[in-house]
């Protein structure tokens, strides 16, 4: 068992932000002790670590605590989590596909950022020989 203090070190979230979390149902609620302190379980843990992990990836509060409420229910009704988890797995995807084509013209931009200054201190040549950025096709890189 571990405490709320432990746990949010663990974690490297505030205590404040378990206990919201909590207190809204975005993990399920804690037991507590003979003392009243908070006691987790490592299946406490994990629903934390999972919050923190999802959150940090965008998915939103609601969403959450719609999931958590699905861990709650039986039957066909409990399918809708894998649902989410699906709709959040796209989401994901196309931030990261996002990312990457931002790191491609930021790369771009670095490679030529030499070329580009040149061209601007060049005051013989017009405006009309810059690159249309957005329309040069950055591909997909990963590191």
């Amino acid at each position: 068992m571990k405490s709320i203090k432990q746990v949010a070190d663990i974690f490297g979230i505030t205590t404040d932000t378990i206990r919201y979390y909590e207190k809204v149902g975005v993990i399920p609620p804690v037991n507590r002790g003979e003392n009243g302190y908070r006691q987790f379980t490592t299946q406490d843990m994990n629903w934390v670590f999972l919050a923190k992990s999802l959150r940090n990836a965008g998915v939103s509060i609601d969403s959450l605590i719609e999931f958590t409420r699905l861990s709650r229910v039986t039957g066909d009704e409990r399918l809708a989590q894998k649902d989410i988890l699906k709709e959040q797995l796209a989401e994901v995807d196309s931030n990261i596909e996002e990312m990457l084509r931002v790191r491609s013209l930021l790369q771009y931009k670095i490679e030529t950022y030499d070329e580009h200054i040149a061209r601007i201190n060049d005051k013989s040549k017009s405006d009309d020989r810059v690159e249309e950025l957005w329309k040069h096709t950055f591909k997909l890189e990963s590191r």
